[in-house]
């Protein structure tokens, strides 16, 4: 099944390749997922949406064994506080579902900050845009493509 955040990546040309998992759709975290695909836990980056006080809606990727570390993000994202979105809201804001959140082809554009850790890899996983599939792709193509910013997050 082809997701917006594949064709995105298809329509650009950008070298990835796709990679599918069984889920319990209750149950999905990035380190599971890690689990079953087989890939270190810090390879694979979880997509967390959040508000801050001043700028609005924001996005952060970091490795899947890692929690966002709010005051840095708040710092980078030019906030004095920032707080995850509720589950229920991630629909209408991104497009996505929890589990399912993609850093591409959100509904639109939003500020992005990818955990500086991605660079010491030549390919990291995101989600595909749906649960049980996962794009792996240069961190660096990904920055561009998300228009992004490379930070300490963790």
């Amino acid at each position: 099944m082809k997701t917006n955040a594949i064709r995105i990546l298809e329509a650009r040309y950008i070298s990835h390749e796709i990679v599918t998992y069984a889920c319990d759709d209750e149950h999905i975290d990035a380190v599971s997922v890690a689990q079953s695909i087989g890939a270190p836990e810090e390879q694979v980056f979880k997509t967390l949406v959040a508000r801050g006080d001043k700028t609005g809606v924001l996005v952060f990727c970091i490795p899947g064994n890692f929690e966002l570390h709010l005051k840095k993000a708040a710092t980078v994202s030019g906030n004095k506080s920032i707080e995850m979105v509720k589950a229920k809201e991630l629909l209408p804001l991104t497009g996505y579902i929890r589990g399912g959140c993609s850093p591409v082809g959100m509904k639109k554009p939003f500020p992005t900050w990818i955990d500086e850790t991605a660079i010491l890899h030549e390919r990291i996983y995101v989600s595909a845009g749906v649960r049980g599939t996962q794009m792996l792709l240069d961190p660096h193509e990904l920055l561009l493509l998300v228009d992004g910013s490379f930070a300490d997050l963790v």
